[in-house]
């Protein structure tokens, strides 16, 4: 008599779980796949900017003066990393590279004090020039 009850009680069980499903219908997907992006082309590189050290390199050679270019390396804080010549010269090849010049002819580089905004800079300063070649 026991039994009976237990039959009885796992058959509602298992008949109240199948009521609960719903069949399963595949999902539909309204969004269209996306459209694969264009390729993206590598930015083009600026060709290098030779850096002239003395003026006698330059005789011989075609070239027009594209205007003065500078470059600088500011220490902001005592706390911070000193002025750097060597970036400064980097940033003056890039600035140059901007007005269209192929080379620069360097007048000089100096670390300054009291600067406003930099504790200490370095500076770099030349002519951007367009050399033509032979």
């Amino acid at each position: 008599m026991r039994a009976l009850p237990i039959c009885l009680l796992a058959v509602m069980l298992s008949g109240c779980t199948m009521l609960s499903r719903s069949p399963v219908e595949p999902v539909k997907s309204t969004a269209t796949t996306p459209a694969p992006e264009p390729v993206k082309p590598k930015p083009v590189r600026p060709a290098p900017v030779r850096i002239y050290t003395n003026a006698e390199e330059l005789v011989g050679k075609p070239f027009r003066d594209l205007g003065e270019v500078s470059g600088d390396s500011c220490q902001v804080s005592n706390q911070d990393s000193p002025p750097n010549i060597p970036t400064a010269r980097k940033r003056l090849q890039v600035n140059a590279s901007k007005m269209k010049a192929n080379a620069v002819l360097l007048h000089s580089c100096d670390i300054t004090s009291g600067t406003p905004g930099c504790y200490r800079q370095a500076i770099c300063v030349g002519s951007a020039l367009n050399v033509s070649a032979k």
